[in-house]
């Protein structure tokens, strides 16, 4: 269920943290602000450079503690690639395109046509195989403009 505002936001993820006896401090709530702004997933050192405020340990601490909570996703690209972004949940539901030179990460959503024919296709895999989907996510690889 998406955020309606970014206080619904913060209420969400204060109360998932809650729930693993983890405080919503300052630098928490500018993380999650910082992700929320920025609309696609980015690099620990790509956050930083957002909010100078925000001190790397600790960053990477809190990152680690939303994901554990499910606040955010960590999208894995290659070993020196790691995106962070707002569990799809909080935001809404979309996919990536990842280059595979540069690693960068962007999201689309994908036309109500397409998705509902995934659903349709994913579902069908699922239960040939006996595995009971419940979402489903397209990470679409190629190279971006620059890297072209």
């Amino acid at each position: 269920m998406p955020a309606a505002s970014i206080h619904d936001l913060h209420e969400e993820v204060a109360r998932r943290l809650s729930a693993r006896n983890l405080r919503y401090t300052s630098a928490r709530r500018a993380l999650v602000e910082v992700l929320a702004a920025a609309g696609r997933p980015l690099t620990l050192p790509q956050l930083l450079d957002l909010d100078r405020s925000l001190a790397q340990s600790s960053a990477y601490r809190n990152l680690a503690g939303f994901t554990d909570a499910g606040v955010t996703n960590r999208i894995f690209v290659d070993e020196e690639h790691s995106y962070f972004e707002l569990a799809e949940d909080l935001t809404s539901h979309h996919h990536h395109v990842v280059c595979d030179s540069c690693g960068r990460i962007d999201d689309f959503t994908a036309p109500g046509s397409l998705e509902t024919e995934l659903h349709r296709a994913l579902h069908e895999v699922g239960s040939s195989t006996g595995f009971e989907l419940t979402t489903h996510r397209l990470d679409l690889i190629g190279r971006c403009g620059d890297c072209r």
